[in-house]
């Protein structure tokens, strides 16, 4: 295994020009860190767990979800086949103690009947027990009833909070019952269907893998059109070879190209943020999150269009026309639904990319929050076995990169994508205005995430951020497109010298050594489940 950064560093960094491949003379290290911003933690947790801006009203009135848990008739043990996770301390003692029981039958209809039962699993919704539901008396009657006009929306913890399964695990990597874990992946989460039980998922139309200008990328071998139907679209959300569980796709940007869920503890010391770098700040990758990736209607407001122009040229512009006619198809009107403190800014940026932003108080209070939580603890291994480990991961320079220590702060820099993937061969397809580089694709998906969204738009250059070496033994995937199955698959050198992350191990005994030492890696805070 060769080091990252000795790579990059030594070849420098690429960008593409009209002649193509040009070295670049930025470094791979970048300047000075952005001060970080801490609002109150307490309330910073309420943020995370239930707040939604107003995204109840995407989520409802136009992706109209519950009324797609409604009409499918999910029950409980639905919502665990879901991955989603369910917070047994949120549910009233009758129903618990129920429940609690049941799940410690055989699951049958006869001896489980709540789980069974449609009806549950809109209660549980209701006591925002299902976590990253959250649910919104809409009305101000002092309760909440999605029957009968209150509404439902999405939060952050959806994709980073688990519970412990001290209540129930369902196998198979799929959801559980039992007390809330905030921080952790919810790599059991399967978000193309719980999109595709929207009654109107077309309406998620800018986040799936398109057609446009008569190109498509991603992992289909077709993409989405303006005219695709309703079964269509669900068709390409269920395909988990199309959009693996665990995954969300992020960008709005027509391209296919869902990136794992990350895990959010010492948020403090992880920037740049996003699986691009993109943002220098948590605040922004957050309120991005909220006004665009969870209410994508924001982008056929005129700022909207002027965002999706600067990124993607014609193809931008096409977007944002289909975009509204299906709104227009689909009877959606008030967009767009998530509410704002800042608006009328400027456009395209990464602190503003649609000209808008939520309230900064919850974002800084959500900082604070996740900054506090503390890294999850290794995993339990054997300790001689995780010490010839450390050598290894030593010997091999993986430091260039990596941490040794998870509770140190990230190495603040970019890695580009020849240093990570040899295979890598791109093709510019469009000139976009500087300081962004040009759109360019490559055979493969490792670069899918970057082909529209980068650095690039904040003076950086297109590469990846390293991550933290956390939670590692109860990861399904790896890689930030969740392409590579195990860690053993990650470094053996049978992968394929031409493949992303190419550094490998060949002797048998020591890259077992280095996987458990990397499984030890933790910090204070809570076990990850099964670990």
């Amino acid at each position: 295994m060769t080091g990252i950064a000795a790579l990059s560093v030594a070849a420098g960094a690429w960008l593409w020009g009209n002649d193509g491949p040009e070295k670049q003379t930025r470094p791979a290290i970048e300047g000075l860190r952005r001060p970080f911003t801490r609002g109150d933690a307490t309330a910073g947790r309420e943020v995370f767990r239930f707040e939604t801006f107003g995204n109840e009203g995407f989520w409802t009135d136009a992706l109209r979800l519950p009324q797609g848990i409604m009409a499918e008739q999910i029950t409980p043990l639905g919502l665990l086949e879901l991955g989603m996770h369910i917070d047994i301390e949120r549910v009233d003692n009758k129903l618990r103690e129920g429940l609690e029981g049941q799940f410690g039958t055989d699951l049958s209809k006869e001896l489980a009947p709540l789980l069974h039962d449609p009806d549950v699993t809109i209660a549980l919704i209701e006591a925002n027990a299902v976590v990253g539901f959250a649910a919104k008396d809409v009305d101000g009657d002092g309760r909440v009833d999605l029957q009968k006009g209150d509404k439902m929306g999405i939060s952050c913890a959806i994709c980073h909070t688990v519970v412990d399964g001290s209540v129930y695990q369902m196998p198979g990597n799929r959801g559980a019952v039992g007390k809330r874990l905030d921080g952790l992946g919810t790599w059991s989460l399967d978000v193309g269907g719980i999109i595709a039980t929207g009654l109107n998922s077309r309406v998620f139309y800018p986040n799936l893998q398109l057609e446009l200008g008569g190109m498509t990328i991603g992992r289909a071998p077709k993409g989405i059109r303006r005219d695709s139907s309703e079964a269509e679209v669900d068709a390409y959300l269920r395909n988990k070879d199309y959009y693996p569980r665990g995954t969300f796709d992020e960008t709005n940007d027509g391209v296919g190209n869902s990136v794992q869920n990350t895990p959010l503890f010492r948020q403090d010391l992880a920037d740049p943020y996003g699986s691009a770098g993109e943002f220098e700040r948590l605040e922004d990758v957050s309120s991005a999150s909220f006004s665009q990736n969870l209410d994508p209607t924001s982008l056929v407001t005129p700022p909207g269009r002027k965002f999706l122009t600067l990124r993607a040229g014609p193809h931008g512009e096409e977007l944002a026309d289909n975009y509204e006619a299906i709104l227009k198809e689909t009877a959606v009107t008030g967009y767009p639904f998530v509410q704002v403190t800042e608006h009328g800014l400027p456009p395209g940026h990464a602190t503003s990319p649609t000209g808008r932003r939520v309230d900064a108080k919850k974002l800084a209070d959500m900082n604070a929050y996740l900054a506090d939580l503390p890294i999850p603890a290794g995993a339990k291994v054997d300790p001689a076995e995780a010490a010839r480990g450390k050598q290894v991961f030593l010997a091999e320079n993986c430091t260039d990169c990596h941490n040794l220590d998870p509770q140190e702060p990230l190495p603040y820099l970019l890695v580009e994508l020849h240093a990570l993937w040899p295979g890598y061969q791109p093709k510019e397809l469009i000139v976009r205005k500087p300081p962004l580089v040009p759109l360019a694709n490559s055979p493969g998906i490792y670069d899918d995430k970057l082909v529209v969204v980068d650095a690039s738009d904040r003076s950086a250059f297109r590469g990846i951020p390293p991550v933290f070496l956390v939670d590692l033994a109860r990861k399904p995937f790896f890689l930030h497109d969740a392409s590579v199955p195990t860690l053993e698959v990650l470094f053996d050198p049978e992968r394929g010298a031409e493949e992303p992350h190419p550094f490998y191990v060949e002797d048998a005994e020591e890259r077992a050594d280095l996987i458990t030492f990397l499984k030890s890696l933790g910090g204070p805070g809570v076990q990850p489940p099964g670990t």
